[in-house]
C-alpha cells in the first residue's frame, strides 16, 4: 500500500480528525469534481492507515 508518508505519521485522532473534515466537505457539494476525486482518494488512504493502527494495536494486545 502506498499510503502516502504524511498520512502514515498521523495519530488515530488525527487521521480521525481528518476523515471528519473531509467527510463534511465531500456532503457540502460544493466541491467540483476533480477536487471530490482528489479528496475521495485521500479518504481512502486515511482508512488504510487507520485499519493498519488498529491491526498494530490488535497485534500488541495478542501478544501481551
Amino acid at each position: 500500500e502506498n499510503i502516502p508518508a504524511d498520512i502514515k505519521s498521523k495519530s488515530l485522532k488525527e487521521a480521525k480528525e481528518e476523515i471528519n473534515e473531509i467527510l463534511n466537505k465531500l456532503e457540502s457539494q460544493n466541491l467540483d469534481l476533480n477536487r471530490s476525486e482528489i479528496e475521495y482518494k485521500r479518504l481512502i488512504y486515511l482508512n488504510k492507515h487507520v485499519e493498519n493502527l488498529f491491526k498494530l494495536k490488535s497485534k500488541k494486545i495478542s501478544n501481551s
